[in-house]
């Protein structure tokens, strides 16, 4: 056994101090925002999310054209399902007569964004939370019209195989079926924000404030968009977790175009979506969605990026 003594042993203890700070100020920064995350997502889940999926049903009855992808869009944001969730319902869907576009936008923006994460991007500021709730709407929306217009005489998805999911809240008493959603919500995500922090008090332990700012371009703003949608392609697991990071990036430099890009490619890519995706879409169509995903992040964070107040 290697036993560590005098300077070196002094040294550890520092850098333990030193990073117990940083770990300790982000946690306490954040924390509020994932728990009441998670309330807002059981709320949501056991509460509304029936409401939310009959109202999208009650869309197919109506005549909207292409101007139902803004509905469908903004219900996909409000829905609180994940990926694997969100399937099987879209595939209902399908099968009541719904068109392709409105379930595309539905699940384009139900990918990118949840009523939890939205609440949980709060701790990045105000500029953020409005970024990223307009970019991910506009995201689902434009998927949407592309489906209308490219897949007019064909279908886009392959919804086979699928069968509503089980409703896992189902308790008599309405207290206990939020609880149990809750823990079920921290389960989920607890590893993941404790390793988002760990990972960002790291960062901000040994990784320069300037290091930091000329990863993320610097005065080269694409380059910077570009280097965040490339990170968020094999770095995000959890939306939760990457909160913590975003928070320190943006603290040392980086753009809001930059972490718009981040917060698209993200979650567009993210392992388990990407599975899931694939599932539905066929080789072909699912080349299509990274296509679309990537351009789309780079184009927002462009854009962004060109405005004075985030440049």
């Amino acid at each position: 056994m290697i036993r560590i003594t005098g300077a070196a042993a002094d040294a550890v203890k520092g850098e333990f101090v030193y990073f117990w700070y940083y770990f300790s100020v982000q946690f306490t920064q954040i924390v509020w925002y994932w728990i009441f995350g998670m309330a807002l997502g059981s709320l949501i889940s056991v509460f509304g999310k029936e409401k939310i999926h009959r109202l999208f049903t009650a869309m197919g009855k109506k005549r909207f054209g292409a101007a139902g992808v803004v509905p469908a869009s903004l219900l996909g944001i409000a829905s609180p399902l994940c990926m694997y969730g969100t399937i099987p319902i879209a595939a209902s869907f399908a099968e009541k007569g719904m068109e392709e576009d409105w379930i595309a936008a539905f699940m384009m923006s139900s990918i990118l964004l949840n009523p939890q994460l939205l609440f949980y991007s709060a701790a990045l500021g105000p500029a953020a939370l409005v970024i990223r709730f307009v970019i991910c709407f506009l995201c689902g929306a434009a998927a949407g019209l592309l489906v209308r217009f490219f897949f007019k005489e064909r279908s886009f998805f392959r919804f086979t195989g699928f069968k509503e999911p089980e409703n896992r809240d189902t308790d008599p008493n309405p207290l206990m079926r939020f609880l149990k959603n809750f823990f079920r919500n921290f389960r989920a995500t607890g590893l993941y924000f404790l390793m988002g922090v760990v990972l960002s008090a790291l960062f901000q332990r040994y990784v320069p404030q300037e290091a930091a700012a000329a990863l993320f371009g610097g005065n080269l703003r694409g380059f910077g968009v570009l280097m965040a949608a490339a990170i968020g392609v094999p770095l995000y697991v959890c939306g939760g977790g990457t909160i913590p990071l975003l928070m320190t990036w943006l603290e040392n430099g980086m753009g809001m175009g930059s972490a718009a890009a981040f917060m698209i490619t993200g979650p567009a890519t993210k392992i388990t979506n990407l599975g899931a995706v694939k599932i539905v879409l066929g080789m072909k169509n699912y080349v299509l969605y990274l296509a679309f995903a990537v351009l789309f992040a780079l184009a927002s964070g462009l854009v962004i990026e060109l405005v004075p107040k985030f440049g």
